[in-house]
């Protein structure tokens, strides 16, 4: 056997669903594309095996006995847990999916779903929350982003990032001085999927610029009509 093989750890997801019956077919689905799954239907549950047992993924039901799913999420972040979150949503409700990214959600995926579907998401998901290891540290003017650590910083003050604040920070810092439209920034950092709502950049870029800019200049600008820059000291 490849040592390789033997060290390496299986992708563990936990799915925390209500109803068995689809927690069921989601976990089947799950496994057959070779992770580990974990199933809880208490949002309570769900919260403590979280924040006590390292997982790679949280497939996590909106309405849920004990707590919801909303307030999983959150709570999950107000202690720092990373963990990326695939939200399960009720179909064309575009609150709930507003609200879910808000909490710190990475996606969602409307109800009724395939197990296509499900699957091809967590994939997505997986793969940008573990993107190919780059070294080279990224820099414009006092701001820092280091894809080694996953670390951000400006003037030696350290930044606490999500994972899609990550991902969106990174894109418009190779990006450095070029306007970058909307859809081209969803594309690249929610994925090519067509079930993004645009107006979901608009709020990540709110997001990293309350935690960038403080007392500096900003960084990010905003051109009407097209699309946003990342550049030193943009007025």
């Amino acid at each position: 056997m490849d040592p390789d093989a033997q060290e390496a750890a299986p992708t563990t997801i936990l799915v925390v669903e209500d109803s068995l019956a689809i927690s069921d077919v989601a976990a089947t689905a799950l496994r057959f594309q070779g992770y580990d799954v974990v199933q809880v239907a208490d949002g309570l549950d769900g919260l403590t095996h979280a924040t006590t047992h390292p997982v790679d993924l949280i497939v996590l039901d909106v309405m849920l006995p004990g707590m919801d799913g909303f307030e999983v999420c959150r709570r999950l972040r107000e202690q720092d847990v990373p963990t990326p979150v695939l939200f399960l949503t009720a179909r064309g409700d575009l609150d709930d999916r507003v609200r879910g990214l808000d909490v710190g959600g990475d996606d969602y995926l409307p109800k009724p779903f395939t197990v296509d579907e499900l699957t091809l998401r967590v994939a997505a998901i997986l793969r940008r929350a573990n993107p190919a290891p780059i070294t080279e540290t990224l820099q414009v003017g006092s701001l820092s982003l280091d894809p080694a650590t996953l670390e951000a910083s400006r003037d030696g003050r350290s930044i606490e990032l999500s994972a899609t604040e990550y991902r969106l920070l990174h894109y418009l810092m190779v990006n450095e001085g070029v306007v970058l439209s909307k859809s081209r920034i969803l594309e690249a950092v929610w994925g090519d999927d067509g079930d993004h709502n645009p107006n979901v950049v608009e709020l990540y870029i709110g997001y990293l610029r309350r935690k960038l800019d403080g007392d500096h200049p900003p960084l990010i600008e905003t051109r009407r009509g097209l699309g946003y820059l990342l550049r030193e000291d943009s007025a």
